[in-house]
């Protein structure tokens, strides 16, 4: 007993001290990160020379690597995270840099570019000179998530002007800007695009849930501003996303996968920003929509987070529950593959979204889908609801909250000592690589120390949301025929089971039985719905066993009308 009790002591002793840490590091990186961002924005930051104004640029780093442009997703989250400051009155004075990048945007909109024009796809162009000529080398585009970026961050802009009393302002200067972002993803939101990442052309979760929220709240404005008829427009288009946005779940593995093409395991910080960009603490812990402290997210923290304890070298040694260095994906190999500062901040970004739901809420749930991200904390937990007044709710709150300390105390131990933060941090030593003075780096960390203050956004209309019955853009429907190529043994059969309604919401107990006419392929004939995007994957079923095929998910997008064939192998 008197062991327990000094082990006891001395891990509280630890918790103290990292807490500490933490506070410290807090409280001496915030002016400077802060400091690095408007230093990083034309024209008149310091390290910007060359910007126009409102334009921000992504590091001053103009060789090995040159990331001396603009991207438009970059841009987006740095002012979002101004805006806020703004518009929640942390900081009175940032209004002449929202304007300007208000205005460079509308500036930028208009440049004709590799991607097309303002009305032919232009406006998924990943990166423009930093005084906002088209840059014309050879890129990963389109990149589909910098217009719903955009808009968010305009939106919220336009929300604090309206209920200041400048409707007009809105009306005729910030509303056509946001206008073209979602009219952008009306038209291309069913098409694939390269990932937050610039690598992979597939569909991407962080681009569908960025999308999803910039036409749920654009819908909201719209109504403001008396245009029902685009509001209804938008919402029926955030409801066939919402849709799509369910089938990214792995519901083997119990995560999202990021990106549906490329290869990769799906594991990927792509998730984890997906939830803290898209975070409404209205809507509670909600899995639909993907929320901080839902089942799903958690599950999906615990899978990317788990993926990089043995692959770094500065992973070494730590315990199988606490923080650890995170990077992009497990499988990354730019630069060699290292922790990103921003990616890392992420993790604990979304850990303090969910306390302040649950400190909200005065309860935390787990189910059989957040079970292991809980029990890393504590073996006993069993699924269930604990409210404020247990000591699984106050042990678990404390874990969670420790938990989420050491990932910015990780960040803190591999800060140079003048707290400039690059792109990446060694996986070897943890000393500062690729670009310096990485715009997004600093933001990230402004607003997971936000987040860690209980710092709470607008809420942006994630509550009560329902999934569609049909992920579908029109009500047509085309015949495709779906051929599995699979050696089977007698008694085992092949079924096919997808994200929408039509092929069983992923259910193995109603998936569709595939038939043998042409052994060794098997095959079955849909009528599915046109125009619409799914993921699917075939089972075997074999004395009521279920094996999954490996992942990641299959991905296909129907036909306007007609019919086509799906020809696959068993894998």
């Amino acid at each position: 007993m008197r062991a327990l009790f000094v082990y006891c002591l001395g891990l509280s002793a630890s918790v103290w001290a990292q807490s500490s840490t933490v506070d410290a590091y807090v409280a001496s990186e915030s002016p400077i990160a802060k400091a690095g961002v408007l230093a990083n924005i034309g024209p008149s930051g310091s390290k910007s020379s060359g910007a126009k104004a409102g334009v921000v640029i992504a590091s001053p780093s103009s060789t090995n690597p040159d990331y001396l442009y603009t991207w438009t997703r970059d841009s987006s989250l740095v002012f979002k995270a101004l805006i806020d400051q703004y518009t929640q009155g942390l900081d009175t004075t940032l209004r002449t840099e929202i304007d300007n990048f208000l205005s460079a945007e509308a500036t930028v909109q208009q440049v004709s570019n590799p991607s097309g024009t303002v009305s032919t796809g232009g406006l998924g162009e990943p990166k423009f000179n930093i005084d906002l000529s088209a840059f014309t080398g050879a890129w990963g585009r389109p990149q589909r998530d910098g217009p719903a970026l955009r808009a968010t961050a305009l939106i919220t802009y336009a929300n604090w002007l309206i209920a200041d009393g400048n409707t007009s302002y809105v009306s005729s200067t910030v509303w056509p800007v946001i206008e073209l972002d979602l009219g952008y993803i009306v038209t291309y939101w069913n098409q694939t695009g390269f990932d937050l990442w610039e690598e992979v052309d597939s569909s991407s979760f962080f681009t569908t849930a960025v999308q999803h929220r910039s036409l749920r709240e654009g819908a909201t404005l719209a109504t403001a501003l008396g245009d029902t008829t685009l509001a209804t427009q938008y919402t029926t288009q955030a409801d066939n996303i919402l849709c799509f946005l369910q089938s990214y779940w792995n519901p083997t593995s119990l995560f999202m996968t990021a990106n549906t093409g490329g290869g990769r395991s799906g594991k990927d910080a792509n998730t984890a920003l997906a939830s803290i960009h898209t975070f409404d603490a209205a809507a509670g812990c909600d899995a639909v929509t993907f929320q901080p402290c839902s089942d799903k997210a958690l599950s999906s923290l615990k899978v990317y987070v788990d993926a990089f304890r043995t692959i770094y070298t500065i992973n070494s040694g730590i315990a199988s529950n606490a923080a650890v260095a995170t990077g992009r994906y497990p499988e990354d190999s730019y630069m060699g593959g290292n922790p990103w500062y921003l990616t890392t901040a992420a993790v604990a970004e979304q850990l303090y979204d969910a306390i302040i739901v649950w400190n909200q809420t005065g309860s935390i749930e787990v189910t059989s889908t957040s079970l292991a991200f809980f029990t890393q904390f504590s073996s006993s937990v069993a699924i269930g609801v604990y409210d404020s007044s247990t000591t699984t709710y106050s042990d678990l709150l404390s874990a969670v909250k420790t938990f989420a300390d050491g990932f910015l105390a990780i960040i803190a131990e591999y800060t140079p000592s003048d707290g400039g933060l690059s792109e990446q941090y060694s996986k070897s030593d943890g000393s500062p690589l690729s670009a310096a003075d990485l715009t997004w780096s600093y933001a990230a960390t402004l607003t997971a120390f936000g987040a860690r203050a209980g710092v709470n956004p607008a809420s942006w209309g994630a509550s009560g949301l329902t999934v569609p019955s049909s992920c579908s853009t029109s009500g047509s429907t085309v015949s495709i025929t779906f051929n599995e190529y699979a050696i089977t043994v007698w008694g085992e059969n092949i079924y096919l089971t997808g994200s929408i309604d039509a092929l069983q919401d992923w259910s193995t107990s109603t998936a569709l039985l595939l038939n043998t006419d042409n052994y060794p392929t098997w095959s079955i004939t849909l009528n599915l719905p046109a125009s619409t995007t799914f993921q699917y994957k075939f089972i075997r079923i074999y004395n009521g066993v279920v094996t999954w095929e490996s992942d990641p998910n299959r991905e296909y997008t129907t036909p306007a009308s007609g019919s086509d064939t799906i020809n696959d192998s068993w894998r």
